[in-house]
Order: structure tokens, then sequence, then C-alpha cells
């Protein structure tokens, strides 16, 4: 490890930040569950969508720990909380 390295700083994960971004400065919304499956990695995936201005968007989501536990929120046609970016509604998650 050179010198230097030892003061720099750790890298955060960019979801982690993304998300606590949103978590304090962005809109609530609500957003419809499409549906919930499992991809390759054995990763649960949430698919939504979602109306700002009038504009329909849909998104895709990696369910956090948190989330895991409370699943059975999170089954088809049911509304939930979403957090977006006012000034990029495509930047969102469910809370």
């Amino acid at each position: 490890m050179s010198f230097l390295a030892r003061f720099r700083r750790k890298k955060e994960d960019p979801e982690v930040v993304r998300r606590r971004v949103l978590l304090q400065r962005g809109r609530i919304g609500e957003a419809n569950v499409i549906e919930i499956t499992k991809d390759g990695d054995g990763n649960t995936m949430l698919a939504y969508s979602y109306t700002v201005g009038g504009v329909d968007y849909q998104a895709f989501q990696r369910l956090d720990d948190e989330q895991l536990r409370r699943a059975h929120d999170y089954f088809p046609d049911a509304r939930v909380d979403l957090r977006y970016d006012p000034k990029r509604p495509v930047n969102s998650f469910v809370v």
C-alpha cells in the first residue's frame, strides 16, 4: 500500500449514497408493484411503475434486507411509497 493510499477516503457504495440523498431531499409518491422475481444471482428484484407530471415510468430495484423482511408488502398491484428526484423523476426507489 502506498503512503498516500492511507489517507484516501474509502469510497461509499453509489447506491447507498443515492438512496440516502433521495431519503433526505426526494419527493414522496406512490408506485404500483408490477412483479417481484429473483434474478440469476439470487437477488430479489421488484418491478414497479409510477407517474410524475403526467409521464409514466417503470423501474426495477433490488430489495435490501429490510425490504425483504417486509416482502409480503410487495405483492403485484400493491401501492407502495416511493421517493424520487423532482429534477430527474427517473431517479427513484421504493421505500
